[in-house]
């Protein structure tokens, strides 16, 4: 039989296709062959797509630039190696996509960075008292906290957790370190922070000074003398105040510090989920000139820095890695720190507070209900912090006005925290289209400390409650929100799956999940949360090559050993942004 031969386009190549002449007869001519050349192709590992609800391999998969072109078998990869091909072998070690932020604070970090590690074990080494103080003190010796402390002429420390302390660190603790410069620690929790005398003078708080509305200046026993610790709003004016003396130096190497920190375990799409005007314009100046490594996608403060919801970034696409997704409200505190407004008392109330208390609002309702509404006529989408049930129902409510008034749709509203969330609330989560973003980190840092002192039992074991949302039939994500401790993305995936507390106590066995729900809690769900589900978030054709090389398979390694996986390489659109 006669054949008939034509040139087929390969990419750069010609090639030749054959066909008969029968088939040609009976069939409409055939269409060229297009195959695209890969710039890599990645084998010999365990390649997890994430693109389904049970775990899905591929035996390779093809990038081209930023996206990925091909996911399947080694043989089909090939047909897209040509000559500038790179072929990586991956060895054995595991190929995942990228991990999705769903809520922390880049900026933030990045001041984390610059200045003074307050942490306790096991992220830092101030366990007491005593040693904040001398790790302040010897803040100078090194070299990006010695700029800082030039160009602010504050000495600030970041992380410090009473729920480790021997005790509560004061402003005189503080005038130790220094009485001529200003000195300030935060809270790791970000809610509160301890400041030293000249601080306070700075700022202008004295005896004399209200409590601001959401917000509380401790005192010294019997006297309206301050003590130096600030809660929430009191705490929130100190700390923008130190910001605007943060100069665009320091600005831009806070924000390259922080996302090298990100890359390093694995997030290739990174979140400021409390953007105020300095943060943004740093991170528009790095999009401008071209220094980010991995997406940002940051939440302008609703109350502070809305103006700049006019933004051209304000968009569902990236420019340059960064865009601008919604807005961000706080409508309670920290539980850890015993701010957070519950229902119920907390089991031990902070010093100096009645038995009964249980926390405050940021808002009153009607405040509450108009920022919710003026969020859904803009179609911004919203964030909303609310740790305590009280703050979790106050949300909860504003929403359903909203959807009442303007009618309900796709609008992905998400509940930041939901620390102590009931199951009735839960339900109700779905019925209004609320997305749930969850803390189960605090299994491990404050596991204990609720138990004990903030929620007691049967409370503090149903917080960040994973298992019950699921049941529910809801996609939730799961973040650190860091800087509130380090952007570890394996003490995140332990926390969820084993909820083990620092004494290796399991808080709430129940509300366990399995380590593929905990990887689509940070990976494909977050990518929805963000409406990003058809770029990010699996291994499929199309979307963009944000990809993670690991040491070994979570899947595959024992569950008490996840905390210890290891980041190998972070591939952001195709660009290597993070090598062991």
């Amino acid at each position: 039989m006669k054949s008939t031969c034509i040139p087929i386009a390969l990419s750069s190549l010609i090639l030749t296709g054959c066909f008969s002449e029968e088939t040609k007869q009976t069939e409409a001519v055939a269409e060229p062959i297009k195959v695209t050349a890969a710039d890599k192709i990645y084998f010999g590992g365990e390649i997890l797509t994430m693109a389904g609800d049970t775990p899905e391999y591929a035996e390779a998969i093809a990038t081209l630039g930023e996206k990925i072109i091909y996911v399947g078998s080694k043989k089909g990869a090939m047909e897209h190696q040509f000559g500038k091909t790179q072929l990586v072998d991956l060895k054995g070690k595991a190929l995942l996509p990228g991990f999705v932020d769903p809520h922390s604070h880049v900026y933030g970090v990045g001041l984390q960075a610059m200045v003074a590690n307050v942490l306790p074990s096991p992220d830092g080494q101030a366990d007491t008292v005593d040693e904040i103080v001398a790790i302040l003190k010897s803040a100078g010796q090194d070299d990006t906290q010695r700029l800082f402390i030039e160009k602010t002429d504050w000495i600030l420390g970041f992380g410090y957790d009473d729920a480790q302390l021997d005790r509560y660190p004061t402003k005189a603790d503080l005038d130790k370190v220094s009485t001529e410069k200003p000195v300030m620690i935060i809270h790791t929790s970000g809610h509160l922070s301890v400041a030293n005398s000249k601080a306070l003078e700075l700022a202008g708080i004295t005896a004399e000074s209200q409590d601001p509305q959401g917000g509380i200046i401790r005192r010294m026993e019997g006297s309206q003398e301050p003590n130096g610790v600030l809660e929430e709003n009191a705490h929130f004016a100190m700390l923008f105040g130190l910001t605007k003396v943060i100069d665009l130096e320091l600005q831009d190497m806070m924000l390259e510090a922080a996302q090298k920190m990100y890359a390093e375990y694995g997030y290739t799409t990174a979140q400021e989920g409390r953007a105020t005007i300095e943060g943004y314009e740093a991170m528009k100046r790095a999009s401008k000139d071209g220094k980010l490594i991995i997406d940002l996608v940051a939440y302008a403060d609703m109350v502070s820095s809305s103006e700049f919801m006019n933004s051209e970034y304000n968009s569902p696409t990236y420019t340059n890695h960064f865009r601008i997704g919604g807005v961000k409200l706080n409508f309670d505190g920290s539980p850890q720190g015993k701010t957070a407004w519950l229902t119920q008392p907390y089991f031990h109330p902070p010093h100096g507070q009645a038995k009964d208390y249980a926390g405050y609002p940021t808002f009153k309702d009607e405040q509450a209900y108009q920022y919710v509404e003026t969020a859904f006529k803009n179609n911004w989408q919203v964030l909303t912090h609310s740790n305590g049930d009280a703050a979790i129902e106050q949300f909860i409510d504003a929403v359903a006005k909203a959807n009442e008034k303007l009618g309900k749709k796709d609008r992905r509203p998400v509940l930041i925290h939901g620390q102590t969330i009931r199951q009735d609330q839960i339900d109700r989560l779905a019925e209004l289209g609320i997305f749930p973003s969850l803390f189960p980190m605090h299994t491990f840092y404050w596991g204990d400390w609720h138990a004990e002192s903030v929620l007691g039992h049967p409370r503090a074991d149903f917080i960040s409650p994973t298992k019950a949302v699921r049941e529910a039939g809801l996609m939730f994500s799961t973040h650190h929100d860091a800087p509130v401790a380090l952007p570890n993305s394996f003490r995140v995936l332990d926390a969820t799956v084993n909820r083990t507390t620092r004494t290796d106590e399991v808080l709430g066995p129940d509300q366990r999940v399995n380590t593929y729900t905990a990887l689509q809690a940070m990976t494909i769900w977050p990518a929805y949360q963000h409406f990003e589900e058809t770029k990010k978030g699996s291994l499929e054709v199309g979307k963009n090559a944000d990809l993670i090389i690991l040491d070994k398979n979570p899947l595959k390694v024992e569950p008490a050993t996840l905390k210890d996986l290891k980041i190998q390489e972070t591939i952001s659109r195709g660009e290597t942004a993070y090598k062991r």
